[in-house]
């Protein structure tokens, strides 16, 4: 008599399923959860009960003697420069429309419009609640560089964790390991509060305007991502296959042996 195939897919399959709910709810509520902090932020920042704070942070980075000076070696400084660049409305858009770009040219056009459209989307967002906010810029410690908007939210804090998050979103998706997803994230987490950090570090905002930054894009960036998950899930977003993690495991064939056969 021969063996009966075991049917192992269908049950992989609505596993594959419930993990992949899972992480969405799990994304959701980190979403609800960053969306509420910045509100939280925001709230006290209004009433102004985030006042010691602030000013105990940015006196702590700077020399007491010399208020102009930050701590720190003088490369430090510079690199500093260096790094908050890298949360600049110039260098995002840079960097977003080379990925546009790559994907346009890769045919995934529904992709390049994702991106485009959620880092555009978060770029829009930050520029609306400064001006809802309004909050000025920290007069407590001369600024490193130059500044012309408001403060609240920091906008290269904001526009770093929308654009490097989302774009780590959208590389994870097809990252064929697990310890190639968890790098492309570490790399997208850090940049971002390297950005958030060195704004503090050179004096154009508050801590406050910084956290709630990292909040608000990391609230967007995880709502882009339940949306970039729904549309994988369809196919609209990679059109000439699905992510390496979301495929279906092929139903396995049980192996006979020649004696087996011969039964």
């Amino acid at each position: 008599m021969d063996r009966a195939i075991p049917r192992r897919a269908p049950r992989r399959f609505r596993d594959l399923l419930a993990r992949r709910e899972m992480r969405a709810l799990a994304a959701l509520l980190l979403a609800a959860a960053g969306l509420f902090a910045f509100a939280k932020l925001a709230g006290e920042v209004l009433e102004g009960d985030t006042a010691t704070f602030d000013r105990a942070v940015l006196l702590a980075l700077r020399n007491p003697a010399d208020l102009s000076d930050p701590i720190g070696p003088r490369w430090l400084e510079e690199a500093a420069r260096d790094v908050t660049a890298l949360g600049s409305h110039v260098i995002v858009t840079y960097v977003t429309l080379a990925v546009v770009g790559f994907l346009v040219l890769s045919g995934r056009r529904a992709a390049a419009l994702f991106v485009g459209l959620s880092v555009g989307g978060g770029a829009l967002l930050s520029a609306v609640l400064k001006i809802g906010f309004a909050r000025p810029r920290p007069d407590l410690v001369p600024h490193a560089v130059e500044v012309y908007t408001a403060s609240f939210p920091s906008g290269h804090a904001m526009l770093s964790a929308v654009a490097y998050l989302t774009l780590g979103a959208l590389l994870m998706r097809v990252a064929p390991l697990g310890r190639t997803k968890f790098y492309v994230l570490a790399v997208a987490v850090f940049t971002t509060l390297a950005v958030g950090a060195s704004r503090v570090y050179l004096g154009v905002h508050w801590p406050t305007d910084v956290l709630a930054g990292w909040c608000g894009g990391a609230g967007w960036a995880l709502l882009c991502w339940l949306v970039l998950n729904a549309l994988q899930r369809r196919g609209a977003v990679e059109p000439k296959g699905e992510a390496a993690e979301d495929r279906p495991p092929a139903p396995q064939i049980a192996k006979f042996s020649g004696s087996a056969e011969g039964r």
